[in-house]
């Protein structure tokens, strides 16, 4: 326990570690409230209660509908951490794969898969959502498709850059002269040494999942009303924004604060696994 509780703490030392975890924190812990508790309803209409300024009722105001703005940035944490966990988990899941493939196979699957990662690249997020809404429609499991697509060549590239880096190593082969095999060696050597990259690589993705699908949700092509998303929230707030400039500051901070808190994280967490950084201090 105490070897753990000194593990722990190690990550502490660095201040973008810290600061990234208290506002990625703020972030995580203002979604789960959302479940169970709203000052007031996210997504019920009360257009005589209109653009109310901030008070002890509603302490973000009110938006053009006479939504509480507060309970609205509220439950789009949830939405935004929700479409960030699913399509980076499912990239992580399908870009290791096919990253510790390439690598472990070489020769033309080596190839044939890098360049297939080529010409997913060639294919933005927001391309990729506009191609999936036409056809089969917006909404939020479209979006999380679109940015899963996209992440998926960036994880297969980082995995087979680090795993290449393994299979280098004496130890690897020893392995091979102890006789085993190409598999075995992938998930009892090669792909525990290579867990932090993937884990820094995850973090940094997660902020830029959250970017995207603020901007996918402006342009229409993520979670759909009465759902509130922040960057529906946005896209709203710019008709008043002479009016109620407010409106728009709200929504804006909140995907500054998760954006960047998980950059800060995860610039943390590759100080502390970078092991010359750790003799530098």
């Amino acid at each position: 326990m105490s070897t753990a509780v000194v593990s722990i703490g190690r990550f502490f030392r660095y201040g973008n570690f810290a600061i990234g975890i208290a506002l990625t924190g703020l972030v995580g812990l203002t979604a789960l409230v959302s479940f169970f508790w709203t000052p007031h309803s996210a997504i019920l209409i009360d257009v005589a209660a209109k653009f109310r300024p901030m008070s002890a009722q509603h302490w973000f105001g009110t938006d053009h509908f006479g939504r509480d703005v507060f309970s609205m940035i509220m439950v789009g944490a949830r939405n935004s951490i929700a479409v960030g966990v699913v399509a980076v988990s499912a990239s992580v899941t399908f870009g290791t794969a096919l990253g510790l493939l390439a690598s472990a196979r070489r020769g033309w699957i080596e190839e044939l898969l890098m360049r297939m990662s080529d010409l997913a690249f060639a294919f933005p997020a927001v391309l990729t959502a506009i191609m999936i809404t036409a056809l089969w429609g917006p909404g939020a499991i479209n979006a999380i498709l679109a940015i899963a697509i996209f992440n998926v060549p960036v994880f297969a590239r980082v995995t087979r850059g680090a795993a290449n880096a393994i299979w280098a190593r004496e130890y690897i082969l020893a392995a091979r002269a102890a006789g085993k095999g190409g598999l075995r060696i992938t998930v009892e050597h090669v792909l525990p040494n290579i867990l932090n990259v993937l884990i820094v690589q995850a973090t940094i993705q997660f902020a830029l999942a959250i970017l995207a699908e603020a901007g996918l949700s402006y342009l229409g092509l993520g979670a759909q009303p009465p759902y509130p998303s922040w960057g529906r929230m946005l896209r709203d707030a710019q008709s008043y924004l002479f009016e109620v400039p407010e409106q728009a500051i709200y929504p804006g901070v909140a995907i500054a604060i998760a954006v960047l808190g998980l950059n800060l994280l995860g610039d943390g967490l590759r100080d502390a696994f970078d092991p010359r950084l750790v003799r530098k201090r």
